[in-house]
């Protein structure tokens, strides 16, 4: 329980109607939430808006309501609260009534397109295996110590975030790390959150169904490091053109990284195969079981945020060249007769062109490359000939098939993937529609040597078709398809 007064401290008040200093013991944006003694914050979002349903809260036993527009009929036992943004507002609150938890971590959080999750959760084995008590909020999964909790976003809301960074407090934690997703922060969800560290992996096209253009998206991506504190450190990719962009007139220490450049932390590719690599970082020579120069990006990150957290260099390398990357990441398995599978969760163009060009560079000349891959149906059209074309560029044969079709029909989907592919590449190109199918004729074409990359899901463990979210797991589907190709 706490004092209204207490917890809307911080927020931008245009008016106060009624009493503040007054019992709260739930906050809630969703109405049907509200129970006896809640503060309701009516919140406009993509598909609703909260005050619609502010009589509903009234109802329901709110005590007070923080909103931007008053409604016609104010009753005499709720205090209202007018603010100027009301999803700024909860952020704050939100952080107030969880006592502040971000406050007394060590919380860095990592934006961009591509990276967050293997950055994220590779600093979180790090630090545990530092000797650290850790927490994690990613995409595939979050963790409070050694225990695991399910996702359901990238980053969660506002209220959901304090609680979780309450809980790792409570639990001992002392550094957590957070993937920070565009629509979290377009959506304030990380307001009234004190970041130390805020980490900039990169941006290609993603999510333009609902940034509408990459200007917009740049915008939202940016907002990170707008409110970082001036004793905070921004840590950015500068070999990525819009990394410049995401510190100007930022008051944080801006740090740079990458692999092109006289950076602040700077790495060298020395050798990339099939079984990890070999990466100069800042003088030091290591090895990784991860691949790719997209996975270079991502330990030079981790270096990064390891050191400028007051970590000494070698203990860190030494650690990090023993860490294997995130389900779903570039993860790979061999067949008894010799076909590797790679799963991948490339769901945006420059997410595939970098896996498929890391297995050309890998394969030799006899060797082929298998594309299984499909996109997401209600999500960005725009990328889907872009990804079709990108496939037929760096792979032997493509299969195109369904993601997650959601409300879409799945031949639609596929007709525009198919748009994008040059009709000189279209003998290389095959569409099985049903997903297991598709994984199987891949996997009886494919003869010893080749490779598979079964690209868009990754670590998600469903399909989701209309309104039905069924059980489906791409790793799980080739195992068992391998073994019965075997026998």
């Amino acid at each position: 329980m706490k004092l209204l007064k207490d917890i809307i401290y911080g927020i931008r008040i245009i008016e106060i109607k009624g009493n503040t200093n007054i019992a709260v013991e739930n906050i809630d944006f969703d109405s049907r939430e509200v129970k006896n003694l809640s503060l309701f914050i009516a919140v406009k979002g993509v598909s609703q808006d909260g005050h619609n349903f502010i009589s509903q809260a009234q109802n329901s036993g709110a005590c007070a309501i923080i909103c931007e527009n008053l409604p016609d009929t104010l009753k005499d036992d709720i205090t209202y609260i007018k603010v100027l943004d009301s999803s700024k507002s909860l952020g704050i609150v939100a952080s107030n009534f969880f006592d502040n938890p971000s406050e007394k971590l060590k919380l860095v959080g990592i934006t961009g397109t591509n990276g967050k999750t293997t950055c994220a959760t590779l600093l979180y084995d790090l630090y545990r295996l530092l000797g650290y008590k850790t927490g994690l909020i990613s995409t595939v999964n979050i963790k409070i110590l050694h225990k695991t909790i399910p996702s359901t976003h990238t980053t969660p809301n506002a209220i959901r975030i304090n609680e979780l960074l309450s809980q790792m407090l409570k639990d001992g934690c002392s550094h957590v790390f957070m993937e920070v997703s565009s629509h979290s922060l377009d959506q304030n969800r990380v307001s009234g959150l004190s970041f130390d560290i805020g980490v900039y992996t990169n941006i290609s096209r993603d999510h333009m169904d609902y940034h509408h253009s990459l200007n917009d998206y740049i915008i939202a991506k940016k907002k990170l490091f707008s409110c970082l504190k001036n004793d905070a450190v921004a840590i950015v990719n500068l070999d990525d053109p819009y990394g410049e962009e995401m510190v100007r007139d930022v008051i944080a220490k801006p740090f740079s990284y990458g692999l092109k450049g006289d950076f602040d932390f700077k790495g060298k590719i020395i050798e990339n195969n099939i079984s990890g690599l070999s990466i100069e970082i800042d003088g030091f020579e290591m090895t990784s079981r991860l691949i790719g120069e997209f996975n270079a990006y991502n330990l030079l990150v981790v270096y990064a945020v390891a050191k400028s957290l007051g970590e000494e260099a070698l203990t860190v390398l030494t650690i990090i060249s023993n860490l294997k990357a995130p389900d779903g990441r570039f993860e790979y398995i061999v067949s008894p007769r010799n076909v590797t599978a790679v799963i991948d969760y490339a769901h945006t163009p420059d997410a595939l062109e970098n896996v498929l060009k890391t297995l050309v560079s890998l394969k030799s000349d006899k060797e082929k490359i298998f594309t299984v891959f499909g996109c997401g149906g209600d999500r960005d059209k725009g990328k889907r000939p872009l990804m079709g074309e990108i496939s037929s560029v760096y792979s032997d044969k493509v299969i195109v098939t369904s993601d997650n079709p959601r409300s879409e029909k799945p031949s639609e989907i596929i007709k525009e993937i198919i748009s994008g592919i040059p009709k000189s590449k279209f003998s290389k190109v095959l569409t099985v529609q049903e997903r297991k199918q598709a994984i199987k004729v891949a996997c009886e074409l494919a003869k010893s040597g080749d490779v598979i990359l079964i690209a868009g899901k990754g670590h998600e463990k469903y399909q989701i078709i209309g309104d039905e979210k069924l059980h489906f797991d791409d790793l799980e589907t080739t195992i068992e398809i391998f073994k019965q190709i075997q026998q």
